[in-house]
């Protein structure tokens, strides 16, 4: 479909509703803060393997300050075989007198790796090390798509028999991390416990779960006074089993006794929640629910921004996605087919244009939010997992994040009678109208503009006429350019199906498949006039298309 980008454009009756986006430069809403540029995943053991690096690296170009990555099973037992939902680095192991033996050198390939292109651990401190766990055996799951999900629920969930070897197991590790890489790189880390305890990640108590964070954190903080650890990523915020447990765990941290030192409080550096949404079918057609993952986002702000002790910590949403396994693909998940295609990513720009409007209502401190999403090695190619990348070749929801990488400066102030009100949003996601929105930066000689098609149906639509208009530029020159997701851009997977959804494609079609999976820039134009009025600038976007228009004056 032919982009229509200029200033001056002929009305065209063939589309009778345009949506209108009014954009002020002039109003400043707050930082254009990445909150986007963290990401996670369960295989930790993807991490150095071939098309990990390689997208890692793809990663940390996106963003101009350090991308974090969060990964499950850093001290999980086993001989490091990569698996779907599993992971080990076997740091942790005894001898026949029971005495501690650790062996760092999967942990430090994996932490190198991320270090080495300038990314940040979210270092997940967890889970139980098979010597230590209380119920040992069985401990290596062999999980696979269709399988019932505890299946994964193994002895790496169990409390230790002995918290104080599981002290000095994170006094070790963390004072490993400091001589390897020096105190002040890992001070610039975040460190958490755990998973979702108040979930089957975890198998104990939850006064056990808080003595197990006491350890931990006295034994960290020995380690590294000035590092920066907290808790508690429970799922399912939004529920009352998880407002439960984040209740009990900021009055454990605030007034009981420490299981360690005997006195009342335990440090807590960051609140940690996940949120994630709902897709299901009907009548066999994926239809996506955005509003149980904007609800869990809500009820984590409204929570610390309701606590003058936590008011200003930090609040990174451990897991923030469309929906619960990113292992479950669409064979075995018909409702996930969202994923390969543009649903998947006008829905991340949607709902991360709403998390940044959640953020600015209740006022906190949102230091990111983690999208469960990297790659798997050697499954088919678009088999439907929850990806950023197949077989090494982007899908087309890497592009919005290439997007977002590309917005600096200030967010300022977006209308649109399209784009759905964050009360509409969070109540009941998008079911009438497509949602027609942007949320758009500005710094001093440039600005972007990220525009969304966006409809929780996954069905075809012609495409709508879109009319930005820009205030608040100044000069006589502008240069406009666009960026463009959606059916024909920026896909490789519509040029996957193009030649027939091959399963073994040839190193000319794998060259193809790479170039098509990145994003796609239109032509450029440059605009000589003395802005005195608003910059109108037309587009056509799909249905589930994204655009992102750039400025330069």
């Amino acid at each position: 479909m032919k982009r229509l980008l200029c200033l001056l454009f002929l009305y065209n009756s063939a589309f009778a509703q345009t949506a209108t986006i009014k954009v002020d430069l002039r109003k400043e809403l707050g930082d254009m803060k990445p909150v986007w540029a963290w990401f996670g995943y369960d295989e930790p053991n993807y991490t150095y393997m071939k098309d990990g690096k390689k997208l890692l690296s793809e990663i940390a170009a996106l963003s101009p300050v350090p991308v974090f990555v969060r990964t499950h099973n850093l001290l999980t037992s086993g001989n490091g075989e990569a698996a779907l939902k599993w992971g080990s680095t076997n740091v942790y192991t005894e001898d026949s007198l029971g005495r501690p033996i650790y062996h760092w050198n999967i942990v430090d390939s994996i932490f190198d790796t991320y270090v080495q292109r300038g990314m940040k651990p979210l270092a997940q401190i967890g889970f139980m090390p098979e010597a230590l766990s209380v119920k040992p055996q069985p401990y290596r799951h062999y999980w696979k798509p269709g399988d019932p999900y505890k299946d994964i629920i193994t002895g790496w969930a169990y409390p230790p028999k002995d918290y104080q070897k599981w002290a000095d197991l994170v006094y070790a590790w963390v004072t490993h991390c400091v001589a390897r890489y020096g105190q002040k790189e890992v001070e610039s880390w975040y460190w958490e416990l755990w998973n979702e305890p108040n979930g089957d990640y975890w198998k104990g108590t939850m006064d056990e779960f808080f003595k197990l964070y006491d350890y931990t954190v006295d034994a960290f903080k020995k380690a590294l006074p000035n590092g920066k650890i907290g808790g508690i990523n429970v799922a399912g915020t939004r529920g009352a089993g998880a407002q439960k447990w984040l209740n009990a765990f900021v009055k454990h941290c605030f007034e009981e006794k420490n299981y360690v030192t005997g006195k009342i409080g335990t440090p807590v550096d960051a609140i940690l929640f996940h949120a994630k949404g709902w897709p299901h079918l009907v009548n066999g057609r994926v239809v996506m629910d955005m509003s149980p993952q904007l609800r869990d986002i809500e009820t984590g702000f409204k929570f610390v921004a309701s606590d003058p002790r936590l008011r200003d910590l930090p609040i990174i949403v451990g897991e923030s996605d469309p929906e619960g396994c990113a292992a479950c693909g669409m064979a075995t998940n018909p409702e996930n087919a969202y994923r390969n295609g543009t649903m998947y990513s006008s829905y991340t720009a949607a709902s991360f244009a709403r998390e940044y409007l959640l953020a600015d209502q209740y006022k906190v401190n949102f230091k990111g939010a983690v999208s469960w999403s990297f790659e798997f090695e050697h499954q088919p190619w678009f088999y439907g997992f929850r990806d950023l990348a197949t077989n090494g070749v982007d899908k087309p929801v890497l592009n919005v994040f290439r997007m977002f990488g590309k917005m600096k400066g200030k967010r300022v102030a977006v209308e649109s009678a399209r784009m759905y009100d964050l009360r509409k949003i969070v109540d009941s996601s998008v079911r009438g109208s497509t949602d027609i929105g942007a949320v758009a930066a500005a710094d001093k000689k440039t600005a972007a503009i990220m525009v969304w098609n966006y409809h929780d149906v996954d069905s075809a639509g012609d495409g709508e006429l879109v009319k930005i208009l820009v205030d608040g530029l100044e000069g006589k020159r502008v240069e406009v350019s666009e960026y463009r997701i959606d059916i024909e851009h920026s896909n490789s997977y519509e040029a996957w199906k193009k030649m027939g959804s091959p399963q073994n494609p040839t190193a000319a079609q794998i060259e193809e498949l790479q170039k098509a999976g990145q994003l796609q820039k239109m032509d450029d134009i440059v605009i000589e006039k003395q802005l005195k009025s608003p910059l109108e600038t037309k587009i056509i976007l799909p249905r589930q298309g994204v655009s992102l228009i750039c400025l330069k004056w």
